[in-house]
C-alpha cells in the first residue's frame, strides 16, 4: 500500500499538481520542482500528480532533479507512471487498466503548478471548484481574466488602468479579411510585439519593426493560440514587476518591493524564454530587486498592482508587470496569477527582497488556501 494511503497520518494531505497540455508544461515542471523541496514533510503528505502533454493525470515521483532543466534539455512528466483521478469524497485514486481502483486518500489542497491553457487559465480551477477542493490561487474568473491579454485589459482600463494600445486579432478574423488585420496594426505604428492571446513564459512572442514581419510574427503566435493579439510598444521602457499575495481573513492584499528586469545583447530584443530560463540567456539578463526607482514612482507602481489583482478578483498570489516610459508614464502590462517559482523567477526575489524567503511563500499559499472556504466566495 502506497505510503500516501496511511490515514491515521492526517496531515494536511497537498496535491502538487504540474505539467499540463500547454506549451508552458516543462517550466511548470520546472516551478513544481522546486516547490516539491521546499513544502515542510513533517506538516504536510505530498502527493506530486503530473499531467502529461496528452493530458493523462499520473502519480509522479517529484524527482527534483528529474523535473529539471539539465543541459538545455527540458523536463516533462512521467506518461507511463500510475493514473490517478479525483473521486468521490476529494480522493484521489489510483486507475489502472484491468485492476481495482485504490485510493490514495482525501485531498486537503491542491497546489496547481500549472502554467498556460488547460490550468492556469480557469480550467483546473473550475474542476476543483465542482469536486469542493481547496487549491491555491485564483478562482475560475479571476484565472481566465488573468490568462486572456484581451480581456485582462478591457478589465484593467474600465478599473482606470493605463494599457498599451492594442489589436485583437482572433482567428476569424485572419481568416475573413487578413488585410484589414494588417491595416488596423500598421495604425498602431511600429514596433510592435506580437502574442498568443493566452499564452506565457514569452512563448510564441515576436518583436516586430516593420508590416512586411507581421505575417510571419502571426503564424509564429497562432501556432500556439489562434487568437493572437498585437501590442504597441511603450516609449523606450523600463520593465517594472510587483509581487501580491492574499491575507487571511479576506484582510487587505500584500505587496511586494519593485524589481526591474534588464535585457540586452545576444540578439534579445525582450525578456523571452531563453532569458527567462536557459542558462544561455543569462548573461543577458539583469534582475534588480529592488528596482532603483524614486520612492513616489514605486509607491505608485506598487498601488496600480493591488488594483489589477482587486480589479480582476484574484486570490492567493499574482506578479503583476508594468512599463515605466520615458515620459514617467506608469502603463500596465499583465497580471500572472500562477507566476513562475523557478530558482531565476522574479517573484519568489521580489519576496525574498520582502522578507518573505521561498518556503515561507510556499507556506503562506497553503495555509491561505487551507483557510478560504470552497463553493462561491
Amino acid at each position: 500500500m502506497s505510503e500516501y494511503s496511511r490515514e491515521e497520518q492526517r496531515k494536511p494531505r497537498v496535491a502538487v499538481v504540474f505539467g499540463g497540455r500547454s506549451s508552458e508544461h516543462a517550466i511548470s515542471c520546472v516551478t513544481a520542482a522546486n516547490v516539491l523541496q521546499v513544502i515542510d514533510r513533517d506538516k504536510y503528505d505530498v502527493v506530486p500528480v503530473g499531467i502529461s502533454t496528452s493530458g493523462h493525470w499520473v502519480l509522479e515521483s517529484g524527482d527534483p532533479e528529474r523535473l529539471s532543466i539539465t543541459d538545455g534539455k527540458l523536463p516533462e512528466v512521467d506518461v507511463t507512471a500510475m493514473p490517478v483521478l479525483f473521486g468521490a469524497n476529494r480522493e484521489l485514486v489510483i486507475s489502472e487498466p484491468e485492476q481495482v481502483p485504490s485510493t490514495l486518500g482525501q485531498v486537503d489542497v491542491v497546489f496547481p503548478l500549472l502554467h498556460g491553457p488547460w490550468g492556469e487559465d480557469g480550467t483546473i480551477q473550475g474542476l476543483l471548484e465542482m469536486s469542493d477542493i481547496r487549491y491555491v490561487g485564483s478562482g475560475v474568473l479571476a484565472s481566465a481574466v488573468g490568462m486572456d491579454k484581451h480581456y485582462m485589459k478591457v478589465v484593467f482600463q474600465a478599473a482606470g488602468l493605463e494599457v498599451t494600445p492594442y489589436v485583437v486579432i482572433r482567428d476569424r478574423d485572419w481568416i475573413r479579411d487578413a488585410a484589414a488585420c494588417r491595416e488596423a496594426v500598421d495604425a498602431l505604428g511600429y514596433p510592435v510585439f506580437v502574442k498568443p492571446a493566452r499564452g506565457g513564459s514569452s512563448l510564441g512572442i515576436t518583436k516586430v519593426s516593420s508590416l512586411d514581419e507581421l505575417d510571419e510574427a502571426v503564424a509564429v503566435a497562432r501556432a500556439h493560440d489562434p487568437k493572437v493579439i498585437v501590442e504597441a510598444s511603450a516609449k523606450d521602457p523600463r520593465e517594472i514587476e510587483v509581487g501580491v499575495l492574499g491575507s487571511a481573513g479576506g484582510g487587505p492584499a500584500q505587496v511586494s518591493v519593485c524589481g526591474e528586469v534588464a535585457v540586452s545583447g545576444g540578439g534579445h530584443d525582450f525578456y523571452d524564454f531563453e532569458t527567462k530560463y536557459l542558462p544561455e540567456g543569462e548573461e543577458y539578463l539583469a534582475l534588480s530587486v529592488p528596482a532603483d526607482l524614486p520612492e513616489e514612482v514605486a509607491a505608485d507602481i506598487r498601488a496600480k498592482a493591488l488594483i489589477a489583482f482587486d480589479a480582476i478578483e484574484a486570490e492567493g498570489l499574482a506578479r503583476v508587470d508594468f512599463f515605466l516610459d520615458a515620459d514617467g508614464r506608469v502603463v500596465i502590462n499583465e497580471i500572472n496569477t500562477m507566476p513562475g517559482f523557478t530558482p531565476t523567477s522574479m517573484f519568489p526575489r521580489l519576496w525574498a527582497a520582502s522578507g518573505k524567503d521561498y518556503a515561507s511563500l510556499v507556506e503562506h499559499l497553503l495555509q491561505l488556501a487551507m483557510t478560504r472556504p470552497t463553493g462561491l466566495r
